[in-house]
């Protein structure tokens, strides 16, 4: 008896949670609340170190992370992606923070 209601009162609950309009508007506003899909960020070179695997870059708004344009050091997740870029030159890139670490994970030449 007491399986019953608490199952028919998890059932109600998660009805009214899920039926909620303000729930629905949540879900549907993602890209307001600073969650916009990854993308490519315009950047020029400041520095490489390519034995630590890092890159100093003046960047633009990273808007997928909510970040506002800045110069800073980021690690690359692959070293190679270094032999993409040069000191000064005009880059776009992809940032993500990989577990409390700002990393870029791709270089392209500036279009």
């Amino acid at each position: 008896m007491k399986l019953r209601l608490v199952l028919s009162t998890t059932a109600l609950a998660i009805t009214a949670f899920v039926g909620n309009p303000v729930f629905a508007q949540m879900s549907m506003d993602q890209g307001k609340m600073g969650m916009a899909a990854p993308g490519m960020t315009d950047g020029e070179v400041r520095k490489i170190d390519k034995e630590a695997g890092k890159i100093t870059i003046k960047h633009g708004d990273i808007k997928h992370m909510d970040m506002p344009g800045m110069t800073m050091v980021f690690v690359v997740k692959d070293k190679a992606l270094l032999d993409k870029a040069a000191v000064g030159s005009k880059i776009q890139f992809m940032a993500m923070n990989e577990k409390g670490q700002m990393t870029v994970t791709d270089i392209q030449p500036a279009k």
